[in-house]
């Protein structure tokens, strides 16, 4: 498990009381994970090779990029995205932030015209297209169809005990930040959706988070 510098357990007293995960929740719910994301890729595979054209092809840099992410119980795992940043965009991040250029409270790193993304980027993030090889995520187990969003190391650094919670279940693709208005958010509101996902996920909720998914992507609020 990834080592947090706070120390902080990864379940802290606060998750301790969300229920277990019922063993036909998880088997179903994992079954949904494995037949949805072989028929997501096989449906978008076309798309998914437009897409990796796109980014070899309007600027230099990988077309995958993986990020260390923390998964569940604060597993560390290489996180997929299409590339919608300018190959040294990493580096520059020290530098934004040293400008104050934050945007967002709480520990995530968000500005709306962020100079880094490319111009192919900025079009793949606003209708969540950069996240489509996160679909192999699931396929290996990694992540779910529907969790809370993994963060980054540094950002779990900074955590407070309430935010935790979100690091006891499976990350996902989708979730209910993810409908309910994304980056629009405030961190607070963010961990809170998160949390109340985790006191009551169930099949049904993932199947009612996974049919909203559409329209809120399409829509593109938040997205940046």
């Amino acid at each position: 498990p990834y080592r947090m510098k706070s120390q902080t357990p990864i379940r802290s007293t606060y998750a301790t009381h969300i229920p277990q995960v019922r063993v036909t929740y998880a088997f179903w719910k994992r079954v949904l994970d494995v037949v949805g994301s072989i028929v997501l890729i096989a449906l978008l595979s076309p798309a998914l090779v437009v897409i990796a054209l796109l980014v070899k092809f309007t600027s230099p840099g990988r077309v995958i990029y993986q990020s260390p992410r923390i998964g569940k119980s604060g597993v560390q795992f290489p996180f997929y995205k299409f590339r919608s940043m300018y190959e040294d965009a990493d580096k520059r991040l020290g530098d934004l932030l040293a400008e104050g250029s934050n945007e967002k409270d709480g520990p995530i790193f968000k500005m709306k015209n962020d100079p880094r993304i490319t111009p192919i980027g900025a079009f793949l993030r606003k209708y969540s297209l950069d996240e489509l090889p996160q679909l192999f995520n699931v396929l290996k187990g990694e992540m779910s169809l529907v969790g809370p969003r993994p963060p980054i190391p540094r950002e779990v650094d900074q955590y407070d005990e309430k935010a935790f919670v979100r690091l006891c279940v499976t990350p996902g693709i989708t979730c209910l930040w993810q409908i309910c208005g994304r980056s629009d958010t405030t961190f607070d509101e963010w961990m809170a959706l998160d949390t109340l996902y985790v006191e009551q996920m169930s099949f049904w909720l993932d199947l009612k988070i996974l049919l909203k998914t559409p329209t809120a992507v399409l829509r593109g609020d938040g997205a940046y």
